[in-house]
């Protein structure tokens, strides 16, 4: 009985000390963050790998691209049903995305699907209000407003105005008074973004879920202002929030959202420093964002093309490896 007893005894403590190794190596592992880019219009395939590297600068990650390409796997935003390399989601602790009214195929799209089904944390940037539009398909059109709405917080409703685009700040962006102490906004200040304004709160329009504004933006200029409709779209709105997003794990997942994302929004530290911050808040290591916010130097190259349609992109990009 003895003898069965101090086998037991022994089997338990290997046991124990097996499984202590695995939850350290995974304690000790690498973040792994997955970007998701395809957008057409505001240069993300520039801007969020400027985002990856400074992340790789400042904090022991590992960062995965996942772009839209063509067939010579060059960079491509004007792709609208590919983006390559989605399969790194399966691996990953938080996905970053920034993609506009993208119809991928059945395959790849399960794979964003599944993570954010998976209750791991996610970070999504201005056109991800409306990251897919599915047209003809109606077992997917829940993706087109309803899928955005539930996992970010809204879908595509309208915006203030382009005006000059590019040319001068469209947007003044302001602390919410009750949020000053929330680490995402450690040492950040009010500042003005290029981003024309989002609406996506007020008139018969709300937030979704427990969305938390920490950010609000005024228009400077409005076309809803000149065509007498800010009962419909004032002009101040959030222009990020936070908020719990709870899939088929049946585990909440941190989410941070933000809908500034214009190029020239990144050549500002307070937003470089907003986007970093709300990484690793979604990853739950806010404990590396001090008071004053992060003080590494987030100054790398940094020279994007403006916004807009059709062929402004930089061509003969290919993604990092």
């Amino acid at each position: 009985m003895i003898r069965i007893l101090y086998i037991a005894l022994f089997s338990l403590s290997i046991f124990t000390f097996f499984s202590s190794c695995k939850e350290n190596e995974e304690s000790n592992k690498r973040p792994h963050i997955v970007f998701v880019i395809g957008d057409e219009e505001y240069r993300s395939e520039e801007s969020m790998p400027m985002l990856g590297q400074l992340l790789q600068k400042c904090f022991d990650v590992e960062v995965s691209y996942c772009h839209s390409v063509d067939s010579t796997g060059t960079i491509d935003p004007n792709r609208l049903d590919h983006i390559e390399g989605l399969q790194a989601l399966e691996s990953a602790d938080l996905m970053v995305i920034f993609t506009r009214f993208r119809a991928l195929p059945d395959e790849e799209l399960q794979h964003i699907i599944d993570y954010a089904e998976s209750g791991r944390p996610m970070v999504g940037f201005r056109t991800s209000t409306h990251a897919f539009l599915y047209k003809d398909d109606s077992s997917k059109f829940h993706m087109n407003n309803e899928w955005p709405s539930k996992v970010f917080g809204q879908q595509w409703i309208t915006h203030h105005g382009h005006f000059d685009d590019g040319t001068i700040p469209l947007t003044e962006v302001t602390i919410n008074k009750n949020e000053f102490e929330h680490p995402i906004l450690h040492g950040i200040k009010d500042f003005e973004a290029f981003s024309w304004l989002y609406h996506v709160e007020g008139g018969k329009w709300n937030l979704h879920g427990d969305s938390q504004p920490l950010l609000s933006g005024k228009a400077l200029k409005s076309n809803h202002e000149m065509n007498d409709r800010l009962a419909e779209f004032p002009l101040n709105n959030p222009v990020a929030w936070i908020k719990s997003y709870t899939g088929e794990s049946g585990k909440p997942a941190r989410v941070f959202f933000t809908t500034l994302g214009h190029p020239f929004d990144f050549k500002e530290q307070n937003m470089r420093k907003l986007s970093i911050q709300g990484i690793l808040w979604a990853l739950g290591q806010e404990n590396q964002i001090p008071d004053q916010g992060i003080d590494y130097n987030l100054d790398i190259e940094y020279d994007p093309n403006n916004s807009g349609f059709g062929k402004k992109y930089k061509r003969g990009l290919k993604p990092i490896k």
